[in-house]
């Protein structure tokens, strides 16, 4: 190893150890962006020491067009995406991008293979493993990710319902058995080709069938999981090809990815086993003005509510995924700032899986500008909802629904946000309808709940008149 060959290796720890302090800085709103920043920074310079090593060993021209080519249609389609994409569909971008992580990772491991298997000599066993688990993993990200994406996008062919396939169990368990005995064909007996590309389509085929029959209401974990996915994939690829950063980079978003997984499901009060099996909730339905177990719903105006709200010494917004449907974001913090101004106390109240990513409501106030110290997590909120004199829901349903606290629900044990506990409340919905689970929202039926039907940013715009007016 010459003098450039150890600079090239500095620098890919470098990056990576960018990737850790940036993930580090991850940690708080307040250093996120910066901690984003230097992860780029930190994949720039690994991206320039790897063109070093190609001008060192001599890549060809047609390897340096095609470089050239991925890196101006990858970087032009991402600056696009991320540029010219609705806060709404964020979620299915991500899943587009775990998708396109997952199956690049594969691609390393099919290619590799094949190298390998037109070599003179045969591939070392721990070299096929890693290779079989790239392609696995890589492949079932993919396909599972794209499906993912489709419900959140409500396509005919992937509705957000669960869709359950005939014999689902019967058919997951004969996929794993032909991936298992395929990989151990490779690894015992012989390499071949065709059986490394029926590892490929079962493992397609697994992700389908894994992600059709989990409901919408469960997407929030299924990204987190699928991302997970991507980065393990990410790592295995990084032993394939024998680069440092591909494993330090691919650990990292696998391990987080895990972790994030392991505290939403938690959040739900379920098991991501519990949730991979069966399917939670449908798509949103509609339900009459007839509440829960035949209560009554009260609609409110908009001048009651600005009433209450102007008068009020502590309010408590709750928000969800209607907010962000409705892009109401900048309405909701113009009104809490107005409210501030009259000397009402403003807080947010954030509810781990509200929306349809990890996180979502929490970047959907950020670029609103909202400040970082009135998003109150739901552990830290609920006990102040007690003291709260109007808690005003904006687009959540399920994640305050009171009858999670009762058995035999589809969200029994689903720890929500204790809305019903204020002393006066308001939802703004546009109807009726249901959320994600399916089911009535007991919360509309409370006596003390009053429903103003509007689209969010319409009626928090109007809110902001009427209150400007009291």
């Amino acid at each position: 190893m010459d003098a450039l060959d150890v600079l090239i290796r500095l620098a890919w720890l470098a990056g990576a150890a960018a990737f850790v302090i940036g993930l580090m800085r991850m940690n708080s709103p307040g250093t996120a962006r910066n901690g984003n920043l230097l992860s780029a920074g930190g994949m720039a310079l690994a991206v320039a020491a790897t063109g070093v090593l190609l001008v060192k060993d001599g890549a060809s021209g047609t390897a340096w067009i095609i470089i050239a080519v991925g890196i101006a249609v990858g970087g032009g389609l991402g600056l696009w995406t991320a540029r010219t994409v609705a806060m709404t569909a964020m979620p299915q971008l991500v899943s587009l991008f775990n998708a396109v992580g997952g199956g690049a990772a594969a691609l390393i491991g099919i290619d590799e293979y094949i190298r390998l298997v037109g070599a003179p000599e045969a591939a070392p066993l721990t070299t096929t493993i890693f290779v079989v688990l790239d392609i696995v993993i890589g492949s079932v990200t993919f396909s599972g990710s794209l499906v993912a994406s489709g419900k959140l996008m409500g396509l005919r062919i992937t509705p957000s319902r669960p869709v359950i396939i005939p014999g689902g169990q019967l058919v997951t368990l004969a996929l794993a058995v032909i991936v298992v005995a395929s990989a151990g064909y490779l690894f015992f007996v012989a390499e071949s080709i065709p059986v490394m590309f029926l590892i490929l389509a079962v493992s397609l085929v697994f992700g389908i069938t894994m992600t059709l029959p989990i409901g919408g209401a469960d997407m929030p974990v299924v990204i987190s999981l699928l991302n997970s996915f991507t980065g393990t994939a990410v790592a295995m690829a990084g032993f394939v090809i024998d680069n440092i950063v591909l494993i330090i980079a691919g650990a990292l978003v696998g391990a987080s990815g895990a972790i994030l997984t392991k505290l939403m499901a938690d959040a739900m009060n379920r098991s991501v086993i519990n949730i991979m099996i069966g399917g939670f909730g449908g798509g949103e339905g509609s339900a009459g003005l007839a509440g829960a177990e035949g209560g009554t719903v009260r609609s409110i105006g908009v001048d009651d509510v600005a009433i209450q709200l102007a008068y009020a010494q502590s309010v408590i917004v709750v928000p969800g995924y209607g907010l962000a449907v409705a892009q109401a974001q900048h309405a909701v913090r113009e009104l809490a700032e107005l409210l501030e101004e009259r000397g009402v106390d403003v807080k947010y109240a954030i509810h781990p899986v509200a929306g349809r990513m990890p996180g979502h409501m929490n970047v959907l106030l950020a670029e609103a500008n909202v400040p970082y110290p009135q998003l109150r997590e739901m552990e830290d909120v609920n006990p102040e909802f007690e003291r709260c004199d109007v808690a005003l829901v904006v687009g959540a349903n399920d994640v305050t629904n009171p009858a999670a606290r009762r058995p035999g629900s589809p969200v029994s044990g689903m720890p929500i946000l204790d809305v019903d506990k204020a002393k006066q409340i308001v939802v703004i919905k546009r109807s009726m309808g249901r959320g994600y689970a399916g089911i009535d929202n007991e919360l509309y039926t409370n006596p003390k709940t009053g429903m103003l039907f509007a689209d969010a940013k319409a009626g928090l715009a109007d809110l902001v008149a009427a209150v400007k007016a009291v």
